[in-house]
Order: structure tokens, then sequence, then C-alpha cells
């Protein structure tokens, strides 16, 4: 009842402000599901939205199923791009540092690990790399429970310190494999549907791709949400999973990210669908998938700059448009504050 009348007095509020009803968009429902997590256990609605030290968690990992040939690069190049984020040279650091956003560095397993005293790499291992799931399962059911607990942790970590909003980034060769099986597994469409050309694969390569996902995805058949990680998934999208479960239950919102990150939201609210309340959708990827992920969930992203990069860059393109809508809820004139009749 707390929750259906909240959101009543929300978009009350909302309508009240100069403006024609509904005229600010989706910045409307953003506010209204911003304002409506931060008033939970309080007595009244929240009249101030707080975004306080936004921060993206990039989560790398590395797949087995990668020996299958079904990228452009080899596995070398994650841990290549782990030192890239550590000394602050790629995408996502471009973008963190302009739209003042922290960063954190998760080595989930990289098949070649990284030795760094950088205070933001935080080293949560589940193994060297998952196994390659053409063959063989990727991971144990320890390993998916191990994965799902580091994830809570460190979001659970990060929200002590002081952040109330969250994203989540990735990178790991092969990982697209792994989330075009999740799919395809949990919302019974085809591979050929599920499965697109990641970094920029050729069309052999593009068939090859999904018989690989076919063949992991036959295991999967019956089997639970975690059954179906441990079959297909990755370090790095099981430890999102457990990220997205730990941002629900610390009631913290997560600006999500492209296909990658949309699967281990998509797992998290199988598992939870209390999760789905918690999630801002920040962009429509290019990579094929995607747009059956946003579908299951229902979900309507703000942005399509038809990016396909991963790394958490979609989530954080979106920060600015967070705080426009907090700063309009927070402060524009209602029409009887500003004198205005209609």
């Amino acid at each position: 009842m707390q929750k259906q009348s909240f959101s009543d007095a929300i978009w009350h509020r909302i309508n009240q402000k100069t403006k024609p009803i509904g005229a600010l968009g989706q910045l409307e429902r953003v506010a209204h599901q911003i304002a409506l997590i931060q008033s939970i256990n309080k007595s009244d609605v929240v009249t101030e939205i707080n975004i306080e030290q936004p921060t993206v968690l990039v989560f790398a990992g590395d797949h087995g199923v990668a020996d299958e040939g079904v990228s452009i690069a080899p596995s070398a190049v994650t841990q290549q791009m782990v030192l890239n984020f550590l000394a602050g040279g790629a995408a996502i650091n471009c973008f963190c540092r302009t739209n003042h956003v922290a960063m954190k560095v998760i080595d989930t397993g990289i098949l070649l690990p990284v030795e760094s005293d950088n205070a933001d790499f935080v080293i949560q291992r589940l193994g060297q790399r998952t196994e390659n799931f053409a063959q063989q399962a990727a991971m144990s059911q320890t390993q998916v429970e191990q994965g799902l607990s580091y994830g809570k942790s460190i979001v659970a970590n990060v929200v002590a310190s002081g952040c109330n909003l969250v994203m989540f980034g990735e990178m790991g060769i092969g990982n697209t494999s792994s989330a075009s099986a999740i799919l395809c597994a949990l919302s019974g469409r085809s591979a050929s549907e599920c499965v697109g050309r990641g970094t920029g694969i050729s069309d052999q390569q593009l068939s090859k791709k999904i018989a690989v996902v076919e063949k992991g995805v036959a295991r999967c058949l019956g089997q639970s949400v975690e059954e179906v990680l441990a079959q297909v998934g990755g370090f790095e999208i099981v430890q999102m999973v457990g990220a997205f479960l730990g941002a629900c239950e610390h009631r913290t919102p997560v600006i999500v990210d492209g296909f990658i990150v949309t699967a281990a939201a998509y797992v998290a609210a199988k598992i939870n669908p209390l999760c789905r309340d918690y999630m801002i959708f920040a962009h429509q990827s290019h990579e094929a998938g995607h747009k059956y992920l946003l579908q299951e969930l229902e979900a309507q992203p703000l942005l399509d700059l038809s990016l396909r990069l991963g790394e958490g860059t979609g989530a954080v393109l979106a920060v600015p448009l967070i705080r426009a809508a907090a700063e309009f809820y927070n402060t524009m004139a209602s029409f009887e504050e500003a004198g205005v009749t209609v």
C-alpha cells in the first residue's frame, strides 16, 4: 500500500511542475523510479533525489569458448585491456572522467593475471577462465555460488562507502557467446536470433558461433537459472548477476549497460523479480540479441548511440540524464510556486 500511495504522490509532484504532463518524457519516468526507491522505509516521499558517488564496476573474465574461434581477438586481449583500464586509457576511463564517475576493475578470472597495487583493482578470481562450454559446463555450481556472493559483496562495499548509484561494465573475449547462450536458453529463442557479430567476426565465424551456442544451450534444457549459468555463463557474468542481486538488497539503482550486462540483469530478474525495480536501462546496443533482452525485461532504454563496446560505456554516458532527472525533480518550480496558471 505504501508503494502505491508513494508512487501516486511522486507522480503528483512531477505533474505539478511547470510543464505539460509528460513533456519531459523518459526523464519523468527516471525521476519517479529513483524517487520511489529513495522513499522506501521513509514516512513520506522524498522531495529531493540525491545522487552520491556514482560508481561503475568493470568485471573482467576470460572464456574457454574463445578457443572455438568465435572472436577476432585472442584471450590475451582481456589482460591487455585490464591494464589499459588501470592506466586510464580506455573509453570507459574517458567517460568516467567526463561525467565524474568513480571506477573499479574486478578480476573475476582472467587467463593472464595482473599484478597491481591500484586501490581500484579488486581480485575476485573464480579460476583462470571458464571451461569451453561447447564441450562441457563452463563452471561448477560451487563457482556459480561463489560468483554470486562476490558480486553481492562488492556492491555492499561500494554502497557502504557512500555510493547510491551503480553501473556495471565488463571485459572478456568470448563473452558475447556466453550472453547469447544465456538469452537463448532462458527465452527459448533460436541461436540464430540471439547470436551477433560481437567484435566484428566474419560470416564464417558467425556460423561457427551459432553452432557453438547451440551446443551449449542443448545441455540447458530443463535446467534451473543457476544451472544455466554453470553451463554457459562467464565468471564476469555470474558476478554481475550477484551484483544486481546485491543492489536490490541494498535498494540501490543500477544503470544497465549493453548486451552482456543486460544478460546478467535478465538472469538476476529471473532469480529475484524485485531486481527489475532497481534497473534503469541506459541504451540500445547494436549487438543482435540486445533488443530481445530488452523485450524480455520490458525495458525502454534512454539512448541509442549505435554502441557495441561494452566496458560500461553506455551506462556512464547516461549519468548526465540521471542527474538532469534528479535536478528537475528537486528544483523545478510547480505551477503554484511560479505563479503560472493553466
